[in-house]
């Protein structure tokens, strides 16, 4: 694994992965090629939350060619919000994006993203919610109804303003990255509302994109279980950073 000068890197790519094998290669082969065709630099970082199968070994197969690459293996299954933050603490780039280890919006979908760097936006993210999203393969009912359920709860007694706070591609300003993901306690699914959270505190400018979007049927989020566990978390992320209010 090579490394390069940290300022030359211009965009990160951070993603987690949880016993993956199955479609991991896929989607870091998609983002090594992608990359690839840049003319900036870039790398990608794969961090592997504790596994029980080989994703470490398919992801390390899929990035073979590309300089900078790190695979971080975590001792124990943590959760994704503690894996997107051990990535993101140790990119080096000028731009950290965090990617779904299933890449249900493609890569490409970064192209909408960069304009809006350049016009005061600290962070991007991509949202299923707003017009001209194209949702190509969508979720089960059941599973639209709670993503679209936890978003209202948001707004109720979060933030308002970010219908959907969940699709998992967003880019961060380097120094935005580093500011708030040390402060990131959420170790589940909630992390990327409470990273949102955290950056509306502290007055960084938010962009929503809309984006292509493909359901994958290898979710790993449970209905009920991670239902209950997200609405829960809305309540610690409050509580946890209620002294900065």
């Amino acid at each position: 694994m090579h490394r390069s000068d940290p300022a030359s890197i211009h965009l990160s790519v951070v993603v987690p992965a949880y016993d993956e094998e199955e479609r991991i290669g896929q989607t870091l082969t998609s983002i090594a090629s992608y990359l690839q065709k840049q003319d900036f630099l870039s790398e990608v970082i794969v961090v592997d939350d504790g596994s029980q199968d080989r994703t470490s070994e398919r992801a390390a197969r899929a990035l073979q060619g590309m300089d900078r690459v790190r695979i971080i293996k975590l001792p124990q299954n943590l959760g994704k919000g503690a894996a997107v933050k051990e990535g993101v603490l140790q990119a080096q780039g000028d731009f950290v994006l965090f990617s779904d280890a299933d890449l249900s919006t493609p890569i490409e979908e970064l192209e909408k993203f960069w304009p809006w760097t350049g016009q005061g936006f600290d962070v991007v993210i991509g949202s299923r919610a707003l017009p001209g999203a194209d949702i190509q393969v969508r979720q089960f009912f059941f599973r639209e109804l709670m993503g679209k359920t936890f978003n209202v709860f948001i707004r109720l007694f979060l933030m308002k303003g970010i219908p959907d706070t969940q699709c998992g591609f967003k880019l961060f300003r380097k120094d935005v990255a580093k500011n708030v993901f040390p402060l990131v306690e959420i170790k589940g699914f909630s992390f990327d509302a409470e990273a949102l959270y955290l950056c509306r505190r502290r007055g960084y400018n938010i962009k929503q994109v809309p984006v292509v979007w493909r359901n994958s049927r290898q979710s790993k989020v449970k209905i009920i279980r991670s239902s209950l566990g997200m609405l829960l978390d809305l309540w610690k992320i409050k509580r946890l950073h209620r002294k900065n209010s």
